[in-house]
């Protein structure tokens, strides 16, 4: 007879307790948490989490603080992009402009890439 389950990669040490959607939910931020991320100094993918929130580069050993599952979060974008902005002589309006449609684009990606990952397994 042939099996009909399919264990979920990091998450199957937990069998069939807590339940799928929660499972399915600790499998991404465990994606999250151990990727090799771009260092923003050397420009490397050597970004590895040393704790919750703190990031160092192994190449360059740059260490930085970022979210707690991924080093650049949607704040981070929108935080250096109204900096940037902000230096250039933007108004307040532009800003806000493009920070909304920063935040859609990083919505659109998001969803993009949880598709591909359900397509891939």
């Amino acid at each position: 007879m042939a099996k009909r389950t399919q264990k979920a990669g990091a998450t199957a040490r937990f069998g069939s307790r807590y339940g799928v959607s929660v499972r399915r939910r600790a499998g991404v931020v465990l994606k999250k948490k151990s990727r090799h991320y771009t260092c923003p100094s050397c420009q490397y993918q050597k970004v590895r989490r040393k704790a919750a929130g703190i990031w160092k580069c192994r190449k360059c050993g740059h260490t930085f603080t970022g979210g707690v599952w991924e080093p650049f979060t949607r704040a981070t974008d929108s935080n250096n992009r109204i900096i940037r902005r902000s230096l250039e002589g933007s108004t307040a309006t532009d800003m806000t402009v493009i920070a909304q449609q920063a935040a859609l684009n990083y919505e659109r990606k998001l969803a993009e890439a949880e598709l591909d990952d359900s397509e891939e397994e």
